[in-house]
């Protein structure tokens, strides 16, 4: 397929050389020799991520930890493609999806042969900016098919100079422009062919991320204000969440594994809530000395 685009594919990491390699393999359909890039942001690893990522051509930094949006924005920013790919060093592009964005890629770099008829019976050309696709979720040496983990839709692709990750402490977001004027409409489109997510290949991998994320989260909801003490959200909400994906979402149809992630999930939701009570109230007791 011919590809007209140029593409540079980013990845943040820190102490990944178990997973990185299996990232960077996955990206070569998608790189050529001389006219596309891969650009690696670490922050700090000690093993062998920073050899492994030079192994495969790519541009390395090594930055201090900027926060998870903070880190892919400042790969974004380094990236001189048309398109940027965004991945974690734990995702895999499946041949499906590299065949897919082969295809965005073949379009004529301005506007995608796409049209759309306006209200005035006029057909405008329809300009992509991002590009969604379904991220599947591996999770103790199982694919994770129902509960709310499937599909677990994300935004990864874009047009450089579009699109930016939202700043925020955990659960970052990549955010594009989109507009409707001028005779053209520039929106984002959404693939099925799905990103590959190496999550969590112990459960000590996962409870270890759960208690990272959920201090984190603890001081996205008490920036600003004190969190208190609520039942409501460190017991109620937590069992809600479970009883919503395990049983209404069909969770337990992805058997012993579904059955801990969906259980481990609640768990975090209210350490986080837990987290925020405590942190607010030191913060108290700090005010008062």
């Amino acid at each position: 397929m011919q590809q007209d685009a140029d593409i540079t594919v980013v990845v943040t990491s820190c102490n990944r050389h178990d997973l990185l390699a299996r990232t960077l393999e996955s990206v070569r359909p998608l790189v050529r020799d001389g006219q596309d890039e891969i650009i690696v942001v670490d922050s700090g690893s000690t093993d062998r991520t920073v050899g492994i990522a030079k192994s495969f051509g790519a541009k390395v930094f090594v930055e201090e930890w900027k926060g998870y949006a903070g880190q892919k924005n400042s790969a974004m920013e380094k990236a001189t493609g048309d398109w940027i790919l965004s991945l974690d060093a734990d995702e895999e592009v499946s041949p499906d999806l590299a065949r897919d964005i082969l295809q965005i890629l073949s379009h004529p770099p301005q506007v995608h042969k796409l049209m759309r008829r306006q209200t005035d019976g006029a057909l405008a050309p329809i300009l992509i900016n991002g590009v969604w696709m379904p991220r599947k979720n591996y999770f103790l040496g199982r694919w994770i098919r129902h509960g709310g983990f499937w599909p677990d839709r994300k935004l990864r692709l874009c047009r450089r100079g579009t699109g930016h990750f939202k700043e925020a402490a955990v659960h970052e977001t990549m955010q594009v422009e989109e507009y409707h004027g001028g005779g053209v409409t520039v929106e984002s489109k959404e693939l099925r062919t799905p990103l590959l997510h190496h999550s969590y290949p112990t459960l000590s991998d996962y409870i270890d991320h759960m208690n990272r994320y959920s201090s984190l989260g603890a001081e996205m909801i008490g920036a600003g204000r004190r969190a208190g003490f609520s039942l409501v959200n460190i017991a109620i909400r937590p069992g809600f969440t479970f009883f919503y994906n395990y049983f209404l979402r069909l969770g337990f149809l992805d058997g012993r594994e579904g059955l801990l992630l969906h259980l481990y999930h609640a768990v975090y939701i209210s350490w986080k809530y837990a987290k925020a009570w405590e942190l607010g109230r030191s913060r108290k007791g700090k005010g008062k000395t």
